[in-house]
């Protein structure tokens, strides 16, 4: 994964240190129009930039956006070079882009967004390297190897980048937990035969809202198996939190197996749970990927966010 160096959870803006700094070409590009509605932009052609910048156009509140965080934007983009419409939102609150600022998304622009506010609109102009330029360009989307991107970017929402509840007393016979700095679980399996009715505790309360039944929540999740107590998969691995429909999938289309499911609805966003199912809550006697079939699972969870 990209390391991007700034900030960390819970920097405000004015002490979050952006990778991405404003420059003569971020300044060439005007937008008008209020947040929330499509800007009008307009900047010289062709716009090169060698290095990525970015302005601010209208001011956010809260804490900067950090590397790993989950966010909502509304965007228009340009092709530097011709000054073309790439992609723009319909700015309807339905056509929001939910992505990762992780190494899965274009560098430039994960870059460019960090450490913007809630209900900021940033302008970054993305050079050709921090783009498409290393692979060549895009031709499907009209994009050389030498063209600049041109955003106007609408930060809509943010999730947390990991769970901030208070801390919560712990009931005996439930896995260990010890979070690394940047919050990653280390869980460890107590001795003895794993429990025969799914165990549920609460390790950090929240005080944000409750997950109800059939919501999508963005959780960032490590998953143990209780008698191999190996890994065998965490969202934080991968670089950036995932959305789940917070339903029974053996009821709902799209849905989680039952326990974890169990697990997440009721509880409120900021907590972080931790959960032992038991296999007929699991994957019962179904073998899947690296999980034995009859495995009794562990999730630790951290519940970043509804919607």
């Amino acid at each position: 994964m990209t390391v991007l160096s700034g900030c960390s959870a819970g920097d405000s803006a004015g002490s979050c240190q952006s990778p991405v700094t404003d420059g003569a070409a971020a300044r060439l590009v005007t937008v008008t129009g209020k947040a929330g509605s499509a800007p009008t932009v307009d900047f010289p052609t062709p716009l090169k930039a060698k290095t990525t910048q970015r302005s601010e156009i209208l001011p956010g509140t809260g804490a900067g956006l950090v590397p790993g965080q989950q966010v909502k934007i509304e965007l228009s983009v340009y092709n530097g070079t011709s000054g073309k419409v790439i992609n723009e939102s319909k700015y309807d609150a339905s056509s929001a882009t939910t992505f990762v600022l992780n190494d899965k998304t274009i560098k430039g622009l994960a870059e460019g967004l960090q450490c913007a506010q809630v209900g900021s609109r940033v302008a970054v102009v993305v050079s050709p390297d921090d783009a498409f330029g290393p692979q060549g360009g895009n031709a499907q989307i009209g994009v050389g190897k030498d063209d600049s991107l041109v955003f106007v970017l609408d930060v809509v929402k943010s999730y947390l980048p990991r769970a901030n509840g208070t801390d919560q007393p712990v009931a005996n016979g439930l896995p260990g937990v010890v979070l690394a700095a940047d919050g990653t679980p280390g869980i460890t399996i107590p001795s003895g035969a794993a429990p025969k009715k799914q165990q549920i505790g609460v390790l950090k309360k929240g005080t944000g809202p409750k997950v109800a039944e059939g919501d999508t929540v963005t959780v960032h999740y490590t998953g143990v198996l209780w008698s191999e107590k190996t890994v065998f998969d965490s969202s934080w691995a991968k670089g950036g939190p995932v959305q789940f429909l917070a339903a029974d999938g053996s009821k709902t289309q799209g849905g989680i197996i039952p326990g974890f499911a169990k697990a997440l609805i009721g509880q409120t966003v900021g907590s972080q749970v931790v959960t032992v199912i038991p296999p007929d809550q699991g994957y019962g006697d179904t073998a899947q990927a690296s999980i034995p079939a009859g495995s009794t699972l562990v999730f630790v969870a951290d519940i970043l966010g509804i919607g």
